[in-house]
């Protein structure tokens, strides 16, 4: 609740429904997801999303607002989860179809990786990464890492140590390759195009893929709304 550019914004309301609320309602449409666990912090602010949780009948595990590595492993052991598909709360468009992929890339080679995402290089239109790995492997990473490092994000603990664990990033498709759409809720900017996205296809069309959500992206022009805005994942990516 406490964004700095967006104070809020996951109890936005987004074609009548909290922002949230519409994150939860696409990832549920997965046919791999076996359930979906909210991570929020311990903070006062975050009551909100916990009271949320429960309106729409999802587990909540609360944890450290800094120590997000923290938190997301206690989730995890508190669930006893297995596999686990990530998500961070500014991605405004997770696709079901390619949330199955990615999960199904996963478990059909899970002896050849520990770690397969979308989200090393920016390929997909941001907004939409998929991240998928073991608990274990997140767990492990987790009891790795070094006092001084920063835990406010997960995912550098293990890709950023390809001494450890075995990373595959998947690229996008020709037909999705536009890594300037950005589906992502950060700044006013972005929740203007997310509104005018979901109210474009809802109510009639709930489970609009990120293929129907590009092309209407391209005849609208809605993405040049936000195409000038800096985005501070950049730093973790690598565009080569």
């Amino acid at each position: 609740m406490r964004s700095s550019r967006l104070p809020g914004k996951v109890l936005l309301p987004v074609a009548g429904r909290p922002f949230l609320a519409r994150q939860v309602e696409r990832i549920r449409q997965s046919r791999l997801i076996d359930r979906v666990i909210l991570a929020t912090s311990t903070s006062r602010e975050d009551d909100a999303i916990a009271n949320l949780a429960k309106e729409i009948g999802v587990p909540c595990f609360r944890g450290s607002e800094d120590d997000v590595l923290g938190r997301v492993a206690g989730a995890l052991r508190e669930f006893k989860v297995d596999v686990h598909a990530e998500f961070q709360g500014d991605n405004a468009l997770p696709d079901p179809l390619l949330i199955d992929s990615v999960i199904g890339f996963f478990l059909k080679h899970r002896d050849q990786w520990d770690y397969v995402t979308t989200a090393l290089k920016t390929t997909y239109p941001p907004g939409s990464e998929v991240v998928v790995y073991s608990a274990a492997t997140l767990l492990d990473a987790e009891a790795r890492a070094e006092p001084k490092r920063p835990r406010e994000h997960v995912g550098p603990h293990i890709y950023q140590r390809p001494d450890l664990y075995r990373v595959c990033n998947l690229e996008a498709p020709e037909w999705l390759r536009y890594p300037d759409f950005h589906f992502e809720m950060d700044t006013r900017e972005d929740y203007e195009v997310i509104c005018q996205l979901y109210e474009h296809f809802l109510p009639g069309n709930p489970g609009f893929s990120l293929s129907q959500a590009v092309d209407y992206s391209i005849k609208s022009g809605i993405c040049e709304k936000n195409r000038h805005v800096a985005r501070r994942w950049r730093e973790y990516r690598s565009e080569e």
